[in-house]
């Protein structure tokens, strides 16, 4: 399989071989994709009946890349006559700028054709492949391609045109070219995608982000972007590509939501290119500290979208944040629950501890008080709905048992909660980092309403709740002949005895009594979890580990910079920046850019980390990291007007500062050290 070479802005993304062609794949996203339709499913440039083949790809920007091909097979290369050079960028159209190269002192004539199609697959589809339903069309005309699709009301158009005329048909476009000795012949591609409403149109044009932007807006904006946020100053390569490279995904993967047009991330490429609850709130948390404008559109677009009924197909309940919002056919067609889903329990109290340490950063108390009637919701919502078996602690079980998620935690995929000989428990499911960040969210709620929603009593009562929860948590959950936390509750009440990375997400909370906090260290730290290139997240202790299992064995690095945080949070600075210290050396092999996941082999086996086959890259709480270990290693805490510092960084990274970092107190620096911290 070809190398897949990937642009995108925000809600539109391209994923093409190396040689830049899309061929047709039922089963990978591989195209030209907007709001989860594919508008391109085959794009391919032939030179006199042949294919190209690829020289290098200059991967230029996050929305542009060049490829610089030759005709002929591989050992034919040697003085080629003819070269190409592909030039396309993204925004809100796709642009391909082709340039046919004569190397030779006499002309060349060329039969030069483009092989263009849409199945406009729904990215649900292309996971599942189940059968169009509704009728795709071509129609040609003296200067475009129309490719159409509809179902009843629903139509989606992919218009391509090129700036050069040539011979269009239903199935692409034909050029026949001479080109002169020493010269070169152009043409220019656009293909716009329109997603077409029931009034017959795009309701893109309303969104602030969408219509005319151009590649030069699209460079200006990110040249503004990467200003906006506090600069490193830092003698260590690998923290500084990996930061540049941080800030430069989350700029990529802003998008822009069809409510009110406001901006957030999206939660990776390529599967899951829109608003998820929780990577939205962990990424916002992760990089409150360099980029706070993204964190009140995504409090005011999860405000929005509360659930406000019961809903057994979306797993929707009175004031529960939502999971995941798609817009592509089978979510219109209730194919699938997501428009929007609500299968998550972590997401409600996640957003609570999001709201609180926005306004510590910011002090933005407008938004706090603007948002206190869905907070308020959520908070009845974990009292109520979420207490399935009404023991006081959160618990999940989908409600929509064909097509719901059944795991509803951040380790989602179906095996990951099991006990220790690898049996899976039954539901309703009680995981252990939900009732840590209950426990959070409702100490954090007590401030909120106690400094700004005028109400006392209501402050006093959720405090005595969570010290009523983190006191039962401490009893039901150890398991002391292991020494640890449970990874959940089965419906008995019995802990599954699971050893995992969740109990770093039991650190971050504070509801780890102070006794206990060195034993969860121990674990975090020793062998069994800590790869050497980062925390597992399943034990090598533990039946179902599988160092290439997606959430029973891999290293994300999101989970590992939550872990860090619990470990500052308890004083454990220099186990944290040990966890630092791994994670951006892991994320140097990948050229700075941390993927979703990638293998829990020992370090000592692999000289680089091995990357998860299937991993989104990038992903916005992986591209979240490099800025959250650069927060612990530098111990950034806000405290009311001012902000407080506590560096602690490893050795081997030396001095490390950052300047302009923005909060209620405007701009502040942090100088680096004279002399590396341990």
């Amino acid at each position: 399989m070809k190398e897949r070479v990937s642009i995108l802005d925000g809600n539109n993304f391209l994923v093409s071989s190396s040689t830049g062609d899309v061929d047709p794949d039922p089963k990978f996203p591989t195209g030209l994709f907007s709001y989860d339709t594919r508008f391109l499913s085959t794009w391919q440039l032939m030179i006199d009946g042949g294919r190209l083949h690829e020289l290098s790809v200059d991967d230029v920007q996050y929305f542009e890349a060049r490829f610089f091909l030759v005709p002929g097979e591989p050992t034919h290369y040697t003085d080629a006559r003819t070269s190409v050079i592909r030039h396309r960028t993204i925004g809100a159209a796709f642009d391909e700028h082709l340039t046919v190269l004569n190397h030779d002192d006499r002309p060349v004539d060329l039969t030069l054709r483009v092989e263009m199609a849409s199945d406009f697959a729904d990215l649900f589809e292309i996971k599942d492949p189940q059968g169009k339903k509704g009728r795709t069309s071509a129609e040609v005309s003296h200067d475009e391609l129309l490719l159409r699709y509809r179902r009843d009301l629903y139509q989606r158009e992919t218009v391509i045109r090129s700036s050069t005329r040539g011979a269009i048909d239903r199935r692409g476009m034909t050029f026949d070219i001479r080109v002169p000795p020493h010269g070169e012949w152009e043409t220019h591609f656009r293909v716009d995608m329109r997603i077409i409403g029931a009034k017959g149109r795009d309701f893109r044009e309303s969104l602030a982000a969408a219509g005319s932007r151009t590649t030069q807006q699209v460079r200006s904006e990110l040249n503004s972007w990467m200003a906006s946020a506090p600069r490193l100053v830092c003698d260590y390569e690998p923290l500084v590509l990996a930061y540049r490279r941080s800030l430069i995904d989350l700029a990529a993967l802003r998008f822009t939501s069809t409510v009110g047009g406001l901006q957030t991330v999206a939660a990776g490429l390529p599967w899951f290119m829109t608003m998820f609850g929780r990577d939205s709130i962990l990424t916002c948390l992760q990089i409150l500290p360099f980029l706070p404008q993204l964190v009140a559109p995504t409090i005011r677009l999860l405000a929005t979208n509360q659930a406000v009924r019961l809903d057994d197909f979306r797993d929707a309940e009175p004031g529960k944040i939502l999971h995941e919002a798609r817009y592509g056919e089978s979510a219109g067609f209730e194919e699938q629950p997501h428009s929007p889903y609500f299968g998550a329990a972590d997401s409600t109290p996640l957003f609570l501890i999001l709201l609180d340490e926005y306004e510590q950063w910011t002090g933005d108390i407008q938004t706090v008080k603007e948002v206190e009637p869905f907070a308020r919701a959520a908070l009845a919502w974990m009292d109520t709905y979420a207490d399935l078996l009404g023991t006081g602690y959160i618990w999940y079980q989908t409600r929509n048992e064909e097509t719901g998620l059944v795991n509803q935690c951040w380790k989602d995929s179906h095996d990951s909660i099991s006990y220790h000989d690898g049996r899976m428990p039954d539901f309703p499911r009680a995981v252990c980092e939900q009732q840590g960040y209950a426990y959070d969210a409702k100490i954090r709620a007590a401030r909120l309403a106690r400094s700004f929603w005028n109400d006392p009593a209501y402050a006093d009562r959720l405090e005595r709740e969570a010290e009523d929860l983190k006191e039962r948590f401490n009893r039901d959950f150890w398991i002391e002949d292991r020494r640890f936390y449970a990874l959940a509750l089965d419906p008995d009440g019995r802990p599954v005895d699971a050893l995992s990375s969740n109990i770093g997400h039991l650190l971050w909370s504070g509801i780890v009594t102070t006794d206990r906090a060195p034993l969860i260290a121990e674990h975090l730290m020793g062998p069994g979890l800590f790869s050497g290139w980062g925390i597992r997240t399943l034990a090598t202790t533990e039946k179902r580990f599988n160092p290439i299992g997606y959430h029973v064995g891999t290293v994300w690095p999101f989970d590992n910079s939550i872990a860090a945080w619990g470990l500052w949070r308890y004083g454990y600075r220099a186990e944290a920046a040990i966890i630092a210290k791994a994670i951006i050396d892991a994320s140097h092999c990948f050229d700075g850019r941390l993927p979703e996941a990638f293998a829990g082999y020992n370090r000592g086996q692999t000289k680089f980390p091995v990357q998860y086959p299937t991993a989104c890259s990038p992903q916005a709480w992986s591209a979240g990291t490099t800025p959250l270990l650069i927060r612990i290693m530098l111990g950034l805490q806000p405290d009311h007007d001012r902000l407080k510092t506590d560096p602690h960084v490893h050795p081997e990274i030396g001095s490390l500062g950052l300047l302009g970092i923005p909060g209620r107190w405007g701009r502040a620096d942090v100088q680096p050290a004279a002399q590396p911290l341990t």
